[in-house]
């Protein structure tokens, strides 16, 4: 191969093949080493990612072994509080079973307790419903009123100061006569119910009907008290007032209240309306009244009781006095035992320590004499 050959010219300068072939291998060379860099380089990066990848590895296992741990505490503590959360519940459900227990059986009296009530306010109904067919009726308004009232004076008065439906000297028959005591006069009660005037006063729902339910009202209560005046005040026989009852404490207040004209009129009339309260009022009167009486009554005999007491007294006394001189007489007699007791002991100590004295003159002592053997 000519290798001098000129292959070109290059500014003038000829190009060989040798210099071509030179300058081939001079960047054959520079492509070889930069390869080996590049490989170099490449194995390099290669061998660092790996120690990265070692210790990136290194570390999860690191962060797993420590997330296993963290799990493992993290299920103990889960079980530890599944297991007090089942005994807390089962506490709890516990004692909200004894609660429901409780206040089941609670609610069972309660229901009890409704059922009786239902049962008394079923059986106050049929009494209310029979209260009011009474009352409808006005001669079992009357007997309701008569019976509440002979209940008030049977209550109050002994049996043989009243008599119900008595007759007097023309024939009439009030419902009650009290007789009074220390003389022959009777007091009259009678009792009246206007309550279908009543009624139709509280039911009414305009001017009109008021005025007209008053007006009854007004009418029938003095109709009833012009009745008693003429029909029971007798004189001589009867006391000078009479007793109007009216069984009913709101009918009585409504009168007094709202129907003071009436009330006035009665007065005149000599009859005093009287309430269950005021009837009871008078009856406790009455008896201070009887009581007063029978103790006039038994006047003599407390006075001949009381003389027999004085002379059970004197008698008494005297006893005492005789027993108080045998008590001075025993004294006595006791103080001298006592003095001749001090005596005796006083000559018993004196023997006992050999404190002997001469005895008075006159008195002989015989004194002990030896005895000689023969």
């Amino acid at each position: 191969m000519d290798l001098d050959r000129t292959l070109m010219e290059i500014g003038g300068s000829p190009v060989t093949l040798l210099h071509f072939l030179l300058v081939a291998a001079f960047f054959a060379l520079l492509l070889l080493i930069a390869a080996v860099i590049l490989s170099w380089r490449a194995q390099a990066a290669r061998f660092g990612d790996s120690i990265a990848t070692q210790r990136r590895t290194a570390e999860l296992e690191y962060r797993i072994a420590e997330l296993s741990g963290a799990l493992k505490s993290l299920v103990e503590q889960s079980q530890g509080s599944q297991i007090q959360l089942v005994s807390t519940l089962d506490e709890r459900l516990t004692d909200q079973a004894e609660r429901t227990g409780q206040s089941l059986k609670q609610l069972h009296e309660r229901l009890a307790v409704i059922d009786a009530a239902q049962k008394n306010m079923a059986a106050l109904s049929g009494e209310m419903l029979s209260l009011k067919d009474i009352l409808s009726n006005k001669q079992a308004r009357g007997a309701y009123g008569q019976a509440r009232m002979e209940a008030i004076i049977r209550d109050g008065l002994p049996a043989g100061a009243f008599a119900f439906q008595g007759t007097l000297s023309n024939n009439t028959r009030p419902d009650c006569l009290v007789s009074l005591p220390d003389s022959g006069i009777r007091l009259v009660i009678d009792a009246k119910f206007p309550l279908e005037a009543f009624n139709a006063l509280k039911a009414a729902g305009n001017e009109t009907e008021l005025r007209n339910a008053e007006a009854r009202l007004r009418g029938d209560v003095l109709k009833h008290v012009k009745d008693i005046a003429e029909k029971y005040l007798l004189p001589g026989e009867t006391h000078e007032t009479a007793i109007m009852f009216v069984p009913s404490e709101s009918v009585y207040a409504e009168l007094y209240e709202k129907f003071e004209d009436v009330i006035q009129k009665a007065h005149r009339a000599r009859v005093i309306l009287a309430s269950p309260n005021v009837l009871m009022l008078l009856v406790q009167t009455l008896q201070a009244i009887f009581r007063d009486a029978r103790m006039r009554e038994q006047a003599g005999l407390i006075k001949v009781e009381v003389t027999r007491l004085l002379e059970d007294v004197g008698r008494l006394k005297d006893r005492v006095g005789d027993l108080q001189k045998h008590f001075g007489l025993a004294a006595s007699d006791l103080e001298k035992l006592g003095v001749s007791a001090d005596k005796i002991t006083r000559r018993g100590a004196r023997i006992e320590g050999l404190e002997l004295q001469e005895p008075d003159a006159g008195v002989e002592i015989v004194r002990p004499k030896l005895v000689e053997r023969s």
